[in-house]
């Protein structure tokens, strides 16, 4: 250990001799200011030096070896010092220790006065706490009433609802089978026009049939658009309904929720397990609603379920005139046609027994106009080897050499004898052509006479046809959506 007062640059064993500058002699100033002491078994530390610059004062070789009376060593200063270290005055001493009391004193005092405030202050929020717990519980309690009040608002409301959209859907499914039972007559309707386009020629008469199955197609068609809308406009509404029953149920639900948590809230005990610390669940506010918006909430659920109802009731009523009025309409359409139908029959019927007496007397003529074609045809036949006599001779003849090419009497007659058989050929000819064409008219006049009465036996078969489509009719009750 060191002796206060003195520094590690010291020496205390002898002169110690400096390896980087000369000795330096000793002041009188530093020796008669400071006396240091050797201490018994002190070594000098030579590793720490308080500056480079500064380097230990050799002593005289001759102090080394004197001693004073009381058998001490004698104290070797340093020579030369940089600064000394200030010591503490007994004054300072006394001011430090009455600080110290005077500090302890004061933090008694606060740690006293501190310790009657908290306990006082521990009290009030144990007070307060309790109170707010009490509160809270009240309110949890309050709140469930009210729940509970408004989920049997709720639960009427949907139990009405829920019978006013099966009455509904019930409604529905009649316009429905309605309009299906419809098809049939419909497309029979329709397969007889489609029928009766296929009759040919002058039989396309936009007669009275064809007008009142047009009409039955257009009344069909008319009915069932009534009814296909009407059953629109109660999908629609089974939609609204049904978005209705959605919020009351979805109200419903989240109020089912809401009374449990809340009671379940309302059962927290500060001894419960399920007790947790949620840190900052406080600063973050995820409330939607307050009371008023959310009793509006409900009560709008409420009245937009009531508005639904009351449309239901009022489609229910339009759905069931307008099926009493359409089955009657049709009705009286489909009697109406089948009248024009058979009156149509006849007049077919008729026309077709005429035709086929027409067609016997063509018949004859045909006969008798195809002997007359075949008489001619062998005429012609007959003209022609003459006529090829005539030119062969011609022929042989332009082979005379030079001057017998004379045109004489045989050269003229056989002239005249190719142009008379050729023009008696040219008239006969015409007239087979005359009477071809006679035989082609007759012809078609049979084919058109034929053709006519094919056309009248395919309209007569085709209304007798389509009278036999149009036996069944659906009854009534089927008509306005009874099954």
């Amino acid at each position: 250990m060191e002796f206060l007062g003195t520094t590690q640059v010291a020496s205390y064993c002898g002169s110690r001799k400096s390896c980087l500058f000369p000795d330096l002699a000793p002041t009188s100033t530093t020796k008669d200011t400071y006396q240091s002491y050797y201490l018994p078994g002190y070594r000098h530390l030579c590793s720490w030096r308080p500056s480079l610059l500064h380097k230990v004062v050799s002593v005289p070789p001759d102090s080394d070896n004197q001693f004073n009376p009381s058998g001490r060593p004698p104290t070797i200063l340093p020579a030369l010092r940089s600064s000394l270290h200030a010591r503490y005055s007994p004054r300072d001493w006394h001011h430090a220790t009455a600080a110290q009391l005077r500090g302890s004193e004061a933090s008694r005092y606060c740690a006293g006065r501190m310790n009657t405030d908290s306990m006082r202050l521990m009290q009030d929020k144990d007070q307060l706490t309790y109170q707010m717990q009490e509160d809270s519980k009240r309110n949890l309690g309050q709140r469930m009433s009210n729940i509970d009040f408004w989920r049997s608002e709720l639960i009427y409301e949907l139990e009405s609802l829920l019978k006013e959209t099966q009455a509904l859907e019930t409604a529905k499914k009649r316009l429905e089978c309605a309009v299906d039972e419809l098809q049939g007559p419909l497309k029979i309707a329709l397969e007889c026009l489609y029928y009766r386009e296929k009759r040919k020629e002058i039989d396309l008469v936009h007669d009275d049939v064809e007008k009142n199955l047009i009409k039955e197609v257009d009344v069909f068609k008319e009915c069932q658009e009534i009814l296909t809308k009407l059953a629109q406009k109660i999908g629609q509404q089974l939609e609204i309904n049904r978005d209705a029953q959605h919020a009351l149920e979805q109200d419903l639900a989240d109020k089912t929720s809401a009374h449990f948590i809340d009671e379940k809230c309302f059962n927290l005990r500060n001894t419960s397990d399920s007790i947790a610390f949620y840190h900052g669940v406080e600063k973050v506010d995820g409330t939607i609603s307050v009371p008023a918006t959310w009793a509006k909430f409900s009560e709008n659920n409420i009245r937009n379920a009531q508005h639904a109802r009351a449309n239901s009731v009022k489609l229910r009523e339009d759905a069931e005139v307008a099926l009493e009025t359409t089955s009657e309409e049709m009705w009286n359409q489909y009697v109406s046609t089948n009248l024009a139908f058979n009156k149509r029959i006849a007049e077919v019927a008729d026309a077709k027994n005429k035709l086929q007496a027409q067609l016997a007397k063509i018949l004859q003529e045909i006969f008798q106009t195809e002997d007359t074609i075949m008489l001619l045809e062998r005429s012609i036949k007959a003209k022609e080897y003459p006529l090829k006599v005539a030119q062969t001779r011609l022929v042989g003849r332009t082979n005379r050499p030079n001057m017998e090419l004379c045109r004489d009497a045989p050269q003229l007659q056989l002239v005249t004898e190719v142009y008379t058989i050729d023009d008696t050929l040219q008239t006969l000819k015409q007239r087979l052509q005359e009477a071809r064409d006679t035989l082609q008219m007759l012809m078609v006049n049979k084919s058109k006479l034929e053709h006519d009465i094919s056309v009248k036996a395919n309209s007569f078969f085709i209304d007798r046809k389509c009278m036999d489509m149009r036996k069944v009719f659906p009854s009534t009750p089927r008509l306005i959506g009874y099954t």
